[in-house]
């Protein structure tokens, strides 16, 4: 029988909203959606629904009234139990063919394709992304389940051996064992669906806390594997707090490694919690953490000033400022600074805040009261630390809504430049040139991400040289990294450089076995 064909990768395509039949069929979604709220949800360990005492509670940053979802909250014991039965499954399914377990991910890419602007309904009421914003991490979500289902039929592929006289060599790579996924709720399709598939087309099992911000649409994406024919056990869907959960899953011998995606603190924890051995522990289990950012966009003297404002304004803003790419600080060269500050306040103006339910909203609420809290905190801070150029405020509606707002004239060292805000605040710094410049985007204990607008090329190797990012952009915004283009992962505190997307990704799920036959 010959082998079959399988087309080369292509990402996943905006859906454009301007195209009025877009816009009837995200109005249909949002209508179906929005009838499925306030349901209750189980935990699901080897396939049986589960209940609990406890609950969580998802609401709608956009009007916290609305139930999004109330999830049955894991004891300790139920954790266990999620990791005992990912691990009595674990035997058949590393066992199960490479192709059949990549044809799981296609066939849930498929399907996932065709109820798109579903998933993305989801995070506009769990999260409060604009429809531009939820279709991305869709289409991201689609492009992780195709790249990973190739990439696993490359990864099992013979690998080249040098040949030696008498004997037969291979080396082949195997999957480690039962996997913690934690997720963040910033991303909570796409960075889940990425961690966990890759996990699982390697051969792991899985057990799965989402976010307590938005464990809906990682239930639909739990469903969405069982549709596709993920065999039980394979992946448990273990709702609950990261003291209860995320603790049993971190420290239990069984557990071979925690893929998470999160803040400094949290993935620091994990890490010194994950490296000591348990009673009963066999491994050292391995740890793929992504972490925080505090990302930078440098404007050289002979920039496109407009193209560096357009930039930094969709950088610093989209999603509310709540990703760990966004730009958190505009470093601009002394001889441009006050036009770029001008103009930036300008298209800052420009900025519609409001219900993300709505098509031409474009900057919805930050995605909870706790963000809120904190987040006028820093804005408090930035004001004593700087001076205010456009919002600083609170928006006087129903929701966790704040004005997009930028503060300049900031010292490279101080709070506002340091400290990842993670919400709609920019910092704007004065460098005296270019060396400078880099000086200062370097001058944080992060390096996730990071944008150079230039002309010069001279300017930009330097850059490539230097600039201490793990993902670094030229005269180009520093979000919006591609699966397959633009592999994802920072240096520093900024994680373990995962390179999420990338070719070597899924390298970090498995162990390499080396086997010598003699003739």
């Amino acid at each position: 029988m010959p082998a079959r064909t399988i087309p080369e990768f292509r990402n996943e395509p905006a859906t454009d909203f301007s195209k009025p039949e877009n816009r009837t069929a995200m109005e249909g979604a949002l209508r179906k959606v929005e009838s499925a709220l306030g349901r209750t949800y189980p935990i699901v360990v080897d396939g049986q629904r589960l209940t609990s005492t406890k609950t969580i509670r998802s609401l709608n940053p956009s009007d916290p009234d609305q139930v999004v979802g109330t999830f049955a909250s894991a004891t300790a014991e139920q954790a266990e139990g999620a990791i005992r039965a990912a691990d009595a499954a674990f035997p058949a399914w590393s066992a199960t063919p490479p192709d059949q377990r990549s044809d799981i991910l296609f066939r849930a890419a498929s399907k996932m394709r065709e109820r798109k602007h579903e998933f993305s309904a989801w995070m506009v009421f769990e999260v409060g992304k604009s429809w531009a914003e939820a279709d991305a991490d869709t289409a991201e979500a689609i492009d992780f389940l195709e790249f990973y289902a190739r990439e696993n039929l490359r990864w099992s592929q013979p690998q080249p051996t040098t040949p030696v006289p008498g004997e037969r060599n291979e080396l082949v790579y195997i999957p480690l064992g039962v996997g913690a996924v934690i997720p963040p709720w910033n991303f909570p399709l796409a960075i889940l669906v990425g961690m966990s598939s890759a996990a699982i087309v390697t051969g792991n099992t899985v057990v799965l806390k989402p976010s307590s911000d938005s464990p809906a649409i990682a239930f639909q994406f739990f469903s969405l594997l069982e549709e596709a024919g993920l065999p039980k056990g394979v992946f448990h869907f273990v709702p609950g707090s990261g003291s209860v959960v995320g603790e049993t899953f971190v420290r239990h011998p069984r557990t071979r490694f925690i893929a998470f995606t999160g803040s400094k603190e949290v993935g620091l924890g994990i890490s010194e919690r994950s490296s000591g051995a348990a009673p009963g522990q066999i491994w050292i289990k391995r740890t793929i953490l992504e972490m925080g950012g505090k990302d930078a966009i440098v404007v050289d003297r002979d920039a496109d000033l407009d193209a560096a404002v357009e930039g930094v304004a969709v950088s610093a803003f989209g999603f509310q400022g709540q990703k760990c790419s966004a730009c958190s600080r505009a470093i601009v060269d002394e001889k441009v600074y006050d036009a770029f500050v001008e103009k930036l306040r300008a298209r800052v103006a420009k900025i519609r805040v409001g219900n993300p339910r709505e098509a031409d909203t474009w900057m919805g609420p930050v995605v909870n009261e706790g963000a809120l809290k904190s987040i006028s905190e820093y804005i408090a801070i930035g004001q004593k630390e700087g001076r205010l150029i456009s919002g600083g405020n609170r928006i006087d509606r129903k929701g966790y809504f704040l004005e997009p707002t930028v503060i300049a004239d900031l010292s490279p060292k101080a709070r506002l430049s340091q400290e990842e805000i993670f919400g709609p605040v920019l910092a704007v710094i004065r460098a005296k040139d270019y060396d400078d410049a880099l000086a200062i985007a370097n001058g944080t204990e992060f390096g996730l991400t990071g944008a150079v607008y230039t002309k010069d090329p001279a300017k930009i190797e330097k850059a490539a040289r230097t600039f201490h990012v793990g993902n670094l952009y030229i005269n180009r915004k520093c979000t919006g990294a591609l699966v397959g283009a633009h592999p994802f992962g920072g240096f520093n505190m900024s994680g373990t450089d995962s390179k999420a997307g990338g070719r070597d990704y899924l390298g970090l799920f498995l162990q390499a076995k080396s086997i010598a036959r003699k003739l």
